[in-house]
């Protein structure tokens, strides 16, 4: 990954200028004084493994890339990844694949031959410098190191920053041996730790998955900043984390915000003399004017800069001048203080680690770029859930570049009691909040990250009860929380909803299933909100991010998940029709969902994630190496997330020629600019081709809803299949092209 100015820096240190702000501390005389400065160590590591966890390989015989996985060495290690988690049994034994006494207390059975993978690195330190720290951004499973031979430290965290200091085993001006340990699956680690919990995932990769680097500085040292801005007051308040290594001292703390890709002059400032004795940690807190400050959104979503200085360290940390929060009494969240309705997906990125596709993808800038800017925008997508597993810190900063915003989730998915009453974890509440805390320190400053959330479909009491509540104050920005099934800990925090109806209707004794009425099928109408036993009655913004029950594996195959679907309701089908009715129903459900206005959120599951034979679930790639989205998926699905959405109430597989009848249409507004138009509903044959249409204007207020009913006359003479679509074309310019809703029907024979 480049050494660039875009880094998040409360987790990448860059040095922004060659002269540093004058210091008066005591122990710091001398004619050499440290220049600023970090390493960056990714690149090619040497690789080892063994069973042991004390031993450092004699040899190391393979190579693999960091920031990557284990399963990219050369030579290949072989039956790397294979472990057979708590979760998956547990799973299996509740669907009768396994026996009851196949259930283990442990995280889970390994099934290969090492517990630890061993990565080797030298580096050349600079001559002069007080203080040297490592930062291993992201590492699985557990990791551990060793510099010149000298053991430093471990740290169990999988989703979060390890940090060690390393400075009295550096030798100055020398070359220096660092060996980092990590384990080779979760078993290692202890069952009530954190590693991952999925019920679907069948592999589970090692690697040091994210940056490494080395910072090299003076005292006193800036350990993390964290900005949260006021758009009220158009000002910052920056914490920042000072610690002293050295003898007593006192230092001015100065706070320089600039744009972020600007060179020019600084749009704020503060300094504060600070003193610390030998050895203290401190935490200081500033406030810093930004007059006029541009804010950040979707639309526009611009940075800036805060260089924190002290006269050993400085380090630069991205920003963006925005709010974010829920309304209990609306639902809705509101950015800038601006209704914002969310649209979007999900990224499971440690299922993807086991596709057979990965290789190094989640760490190639282009695919990155399409994967997270170009396809998003495409599809009129502003929001994504990363779900079960954390992402490397170059995807947030991606995100905040572009203006999505993010659902970040801890990777926590344990079920709930009537899942199967013999499957439990029992968490480590101390080691809990102290990696949800590292987690937070390491997200809190990109403007995309707008909600925490502490878990996926998990009734886990202690989260609610002790864990969020713990950490939650930590967060300046005040951020919403999601909690899944747990009580939400603030009337503003978020719920989710997986309504998964085409589940309900595929394990059902129906069997003349045609997708006729969604309004009937959930028993959602206008006036009445989704219920279900873990949305609690009193009002809070719902987000459904997951829903549909369609999946398809990229070839076109139903998924382990949903073969009974496609063999019950499209028996015999061909690829080529299972995908359009993937697409079909997909989008039918999308526009179902936003029309109604009843939730702050609609997330489709999944946007990217896994697929090969007996993979569970699957996104619609069908090239995920060139990102080629499946066609239909991407035409329906982009018409079904455009901000001014369309919903076509009509889910009749037949229509009667020569009928004479009235439509309803409900349309939305995501923008904050009022829509006027018109909507047009046609008939067309399956080739194009108009038969009838009819016209009615439309006015909607910014963020608004209507209702449309349209008068039609179905031609008499209107046969076989066809297409009805609602059309609403919006006058004026910001708008995009029109937004289509469709539906399929057989004309039947001509009404009397």
């Amino acid at each position: 990954m480049p050494d660039s100015d875009n880094q998040n820096t409360t987790v990448w240190r860059r040095l922004k200028c060659a002269a540093l702000l004058t210091c008066v501390c005591a122990g710091l005389g001398g004619p050499a004084r440290a220049e600023v400065r970090t390493l960056s160590l990714d690149g090619q590591w040497q690789m080892a493994d063994s069973v042991a966890a004390d031993a450092v390989p004699a040899e190391f015989t393979h190579v693999a890339p960091v920031p990557g996985l284990a399963n990219l060495a050369q030579p290949a290690f072989k039956a790397v990844d294979q472990f057979d988690s708590m979760e998956a049994i547990a799973r299996a034994v509740r669907q009768h694949e396994l026996p009851e006494s196949a259930r283990v207390q442990t995280a889970g059975n390994p099934r290969q031959e090492r517990n630890y993978f061993w990565y080797r690195k030298t580096f050349k330190a600079p001559t002069h410098f007080s203080v040297a720290e490592l930062r291993v951004n992201k590492a699985q499973f557990g990791t551990a190191v060793w510099l010149n031979g000298k053991m430093i430290g471990t740290n169990v965290a999988c989703f979060s920053s390890s940090n060690f200091e390393l400075t009295e085993a550096v030798k100055p001006g020398a070359e220096n041996e660092l060996i980092i340990r990590i384990g080779a699956h979760p078993g290692v680690l202890p069952v009530t730790f954190p590693a991952g919990t999925d019920f679907e995932k069948r592999r589970w990769t090692p690697g040091i998955y994210d940056s490494v680097s080395v910072h090299f500085s003076d005292n006193p040292v800036v350990v993390n900043v964290q900005v949260a801005p006021n758009i009220g007051t158009s000002e910052i308040l920056v914490q920042t984390r000072l610690k002293n290594y050295g003898a007593a001292c006192t230092t001015k703390l100065t706070q320089t915000v600039t744009p972020w890709k600007s060179s020019s002059a600084a749009v704020g400032a503060a300094t504060e003399d600070v003193s610390l004795a030998a050895g203290e940690e401190r935490v200081v807190t500033q406030t810093v004017p930004i007059p006029k400050a541009r804010l950040w959104s979707p639309d526009d979503p611009y940075l800036y800069a805060v260089e924190t200085a002290t006269g050993g360290d400085h380090q630069r940390t991205r920003f963006g001048m925005r709010e974010f929060r829920g309304d209990a009494q609306t639902g809705i969240f509101y950015l800038n203080n601006k209704p914002v309705f969310l649209r979007g997906s999900n990224i499971a990125l440690h299922r993807f680690f086991e596709d057979p596709d990965c290789g190094d993808l989640p760490w190639n800038e282009k695919w990155l770029h399409r994967l997270l800017v170009v396809l998003p925008h495409q599809m009129h997508w502003n929001c994504f859930r990363f779900t079960i597993g954390a992402v490397p810190d170059r995807w947030l900063e991606i995100c905040d570049e572009s203006g999505l915003l993010i659902q970040n989730e801890f990777p926590i998915w344990t079920g709930a009691p009537n899942w199967d009453r013999n499957y439990a974890r029992h968490w480590d509440a101390a080691e809990l909040i102290r990696q949800f805390g590292d987690w937070m320190g390491d997200n809190w400053n990109h403007s995309s990250v707008v909600i925490w959330d502490a878990s996926n479909e998990s009734q886990e009491p202690m989260l609610a009860e002790k864990i969020v509540p713990a950490v939650r104050s930590l967060d300046l920005s005040h951020r919403p929380w999601e909690n899944s099934y747990n009580k939400p800990g603030d009337p503003n925090d978020a719920v989710e909803s997986h309504p998964y109806l085409l589940q309900n209707n595929a394990n059902s004794d129906r069997v003349d299933f045609h997708f006729t009425d969604l309004e009937t099928m959930s028993g959602v109408t206008h006036d009445a909100k989704p219920t279900a036993w873990y949305i609690p009655q009193e009002p809070h913004p719902i987000i459904i991010n997951e829903y549909e029950w369609t999946w398809l594996n990229r070839d076109g195959s139903p998924t382990e998940l949903t073969k009974m679907y496609y063999n019950k309701f499209l028996p015999g089908s061909t690829v080529a029709k299972r995908f359009a009715w993937n697409a079909y129903v997909l989008a039918a459900e999308t526009e179902f969902w936003r029309a109604h206005r009843h939730h702050a959120g609609v997330l489709h599951f999944i946007y990217l994630t896994c697929s090969y034979p007996g993979a569970f679930t699957s996104d619609n790639f069908l090239d995920v190496k060139k990102l080629k989205l499946e066609p239909q998926f991407a035409d329906y699905m982009a018409e079904a997330a455009k901000p001014l959405g369309v919903y076509l109430n009509f889910f009749q597989s037949t229509l009667a020629a020569g009928a004479n009848r009235d439509f309803t249409v409900l349309l939305i507004n995501d923008k904050d600019r009022a829509a006027t138009g018109e909507v047009v509903l046609s008939l067309e044959t399956e080739a194009g081709k108009m038969m009838a249409s009819a016209q009615q204007p439309f006015q909607m207020d910014a963020f608004g809803n209507t209702t449309c009913v349209v008068q039609f006359k179905v031609p008499a003479n209107a046969n076989g299949k066809c297409i009805l679509k609602a059309t609403a074309k919006p006058a004026g310019k910001g708008w995009e092209a029109p937004t289509i809703s469709r539906r399929w029907v057989t004309m039947a024979a001509s009404a009397k």
